[in-house]
């Protein structure tokens, strides 16, 4: 089992902070850290909170940046440390998000297969999920047969010339996410590792289709209320 981490508080970067508005937590890729997605909050919707947190790892030297957990080699992903990071995301959820309206998370690499483990660790917690270039982790997890029933929207979008993620966890999560979620899927053509403007744009259409549905499910429980 691997050793629980912790995201540091005091890092996270947050906009439209305190507002009663649903909240976006945007988990950054291996080697970066919390101030790289946060660039992108002017290519988000209006009307959501974000916050991105820094990954509890210092990446190993002479990498910069940080890590949510050690790749010890390119074909070998333990899925335990993973599971630890999402933990991790969860306990920060516990203490910083707990009035929010509703909660999706946005993840590139690393990043995005921690998003995806969180989700599997807490199916009820978690609205939507972007996954950019990330992949599910092997193995089962308690909350697979509650996400698979729930079916949680999960966008994931790849590059056809991305040549970091495996190409068998590449092939398990095209298999995996459409039994888990309600997949909205693209591939972009001669997209490397990284993320695109088309991307991007597609990334605010299906949050958009998040923030409605917590729209919607407001006006339904006041009109019951």
């Amino acid at each position: 089992m691997a050793e629980p981490v912790e995201i540091d508080r005091a890092a996270v970067r947050r906009a439209r902070h305190g507002e009663p508005l649903p909240l976006l937590v945007l988990l950054h890729g291996y080697g970066s850290d919390e101030r790289d997605l946060f660039s992108l909050v002017p290519f988000l919707p209006e009307g959501v909170a974000v916050a991105s947190l820094p990954a509890p790892h210092d990446a190993p030297w002479p990498m910069p940046g940080r890590s949510w957990y050690p790749i010890d080699e390119l074909e070998r992903r333990d899925p335990a440390s993973v599971t630890a990071a999402a933990d991790a995301v969860l306990r920060w959820l516990d203490e910083e998000a707990g009035a929010v309206p509703s909660i999706a998370l946005l993840g590139f690499s690393q990043g995005a297969s921690v998003a995806l483990q969180v989700a599997r660790q807490d199916p009820d917690r978690i609205a939507a999920v972007v996954n950019l270039s990330g992949y599910a982790a092997p193995g089962e997890l308690p909350g697979d047969a509650a996400l698979r029933e729930r079916r949680t929207p999960v966008f994931w979008g790849r590059g056809t010339r991305d040549d970091v993620i495996p190409p068998a966890l590449v092939d398990h999560t095209a298999q995996w996410l459409p039994d888990h979620s309600e997949l909205t899927g693209r591939v972009y053509p001669g997209l490397t590792h990284s993320v695109s403007e088309d991307e991007l744009a597609d990334v605010r259409r299906f949050l958009e289709g998040w923030l409605a549905e917590v729209q919607a499910s407001s006006s339904r429980e006041s009109a019951e209320g």
